[in-house]
């Protein structure tokens, strides 16, 4: 299984005041996702909608970014990559976006809401 997080969506089911700090947020999010990618053996990849800046590396995860900022871009640049794999049957998508969910579904995908995720990686 794969999966692929909607990394500000997922950020944002939380009303923790991740929007005082951005950046750590993300970062934060990626630290979480890593040690769950490395605990469980999985591949996973967050998407933003812009690349972090300073950039925010993983080992286990890939950090990635749409191409260029806009409303919907980090969206569009999901289903880019769903689109590309061979198998997105395979692939788990975690969003609350509806518009993106049915995108993910319209593309083979699977979805899983940003909150379940938000609870599994990062328990309150």
């Amino acid at each position: 299984m794969r999966w692929i997080v909607d990394g500000m969506n997922v950020i944002g089911c939380r009303p923790d005041g991740w929007w005082r700090d951005r950046h750590r947020a993300m970062a934060t999010l990626v630290e979480h996702l890593e040690r769950w990618a490395l605990r469980d053996g999985l591949d996973v990849t967050v998407i933003f909608e812009r690349p972090p800046s300073p950039p925010i590396e993983s080992a286990a995860v890939t950090v990635t970014h749409a191409p260029a900022a806009a409303p919907d871009s980090a969206d569009d640049e999901i289903v880019r990559t769903i689109r590309r794999d061979p198998h997105p049957e395979q692939i788990r998508v975690a969003t609350s976006d509806r518009g993106l969910a049915d995108r993910v579904r319209a593309a083979n995908a699977m979805v899983y809401p940003a909150e379940r995720l938000r609870d599994l990686i990062d328990p309150r």
